[in-house]
């Protein structure tokens, strides 16, 4: 009977399920925002080796989330909207979501370091470090503001991206990554707001469990002013321009509106409407930071073609 489950679950665990170890939609916009980090740099990169950058970038986000799983395979089990993961379904084994995340690790810090240089290694060693320790086993079940925190691991991408082609850090990597980090507690924290029991079911503290949703939706419309100067304040710098800052007055205001609505709303109002504000306002999230990344990488594209640049305004 043990050897026949053993065959089920080889069977069972088919190369689509080893990918979504991986994170694949978190891992889009890993890549993206990497992407434009070493885009809107200002040294040229071959192309070869900034397709061999991304590929690590990628690859350690992968390792990170890889680990993420494996970690949280307990918690993983109980909350609805993770129950279907390749470990908690009987897909993947947390021996082999383990081994996969370390190997995966290693081979993207070493190749990036061996391809561009020590900075840029040393900063992808250390996203997967804080994503997968201090973020996954410790800040996320020791305080509610593991994911304010936390954020820091997803925001280095772009840095790296920017490091991977200058070798340095500069003012213009240091917002973007500011940039992505205020954007990340409002963005979950409107999720957490309509997953509803999901956190608390699994021991979690997250904000909307330990304090409430209405200091929750407090939170949210806080985060949002350090947000918008971070996001306006790219516009000026040397990888800003007419276009983005156009774009990111849009995109702020756009998303403002959103969590002032959420700031107003009480528990009754989203149970009478099943949350449709919080979930708009979580879709809107997305795109205001693609949109933002977006507008970078065309105000690099532009510059380029000296079609736009604040030495013309």
């Amino acid at each position: 009977m043990a050897d026949a489950t053993n065959q089920t679950q080889t069977q069972d665990a088919q190369m689509g399920d080893y990918f979504a170890l991986m994170k694949p939609r978190v891992m889009q916009l890993v890549v993206f925002t990497a992407f434009v980090g070493l885009v809107v740099a200002p040294v040229g990169v071959n192309p070869f080796i900034g397709f061999v950058a991304i590929l690590c970038i990628a690859v350690g986000a992968g390792a990170s989330a890889s680990l993420n799983m494996w970690w949280d395979a307990d918690i993983d089990a109980i909350m609805k909207r993770t129950v279907k993961r390749p470990i908690p379904s009987g897909t993947v084994t947390e021996g082999e979501a383990l081994g996969i995340g370390l190997a995966l690790s290693g081979f993207s810090i070493v190749l990036l370091f061996l391809a561009t240089n020590a900075l840029a290694a040393g900063l992808l060693a250390f996203t997967i470090f804080f994503y997968a320790v201090i973020y996954s086993m410790w800040l996320k079940r020791s305080t509610p503001q593991n994911i304010v925190i936390g954020g820091a691991a997803g925001a280095f991408p772009p840095m790296i991206g920017w490091a991977v082609a200058t070798g340095s850090v500069s003012i213009e990597s240091v917002l973007m990554f500011a940039l992505i980090f205020m954007w990340t507690p409002p963005h979950f924290w409107a999720l957490a707001l309509f997953v509803k029991s999901d956190y608390g079911d699994a021991g979690v503290p997250m904000l909307t469990e330990t304090h409430g949703r209405t200091v929750t939706r407090k939170h949210i419309i806080a985060y949002c002013a350090p947000l918008v100067l971070v996001a306006l304040w790219l516009g000026f710098t040397s990888i800003g321009g007419p276009f983005y800052l156009f774009v990111a007055v849009a995109l702020n205001i756009w998303f403002l509106k959103g969590c002032y609505a959420i700031w107003r709303r009480t528990d009754a109002d989203s149970d009478a409407d099943n949350y449709a504000v919080e979930k708009h306002t979580f879709k809107v999230s997305l795109y205001y930071l693609f949109g933002h990344f977006g507008a970078l990488m065309i105000e690099a594209l532009l510059r380029n073609y000296g079609l736009t640049s604040w030495a013309g305004w």
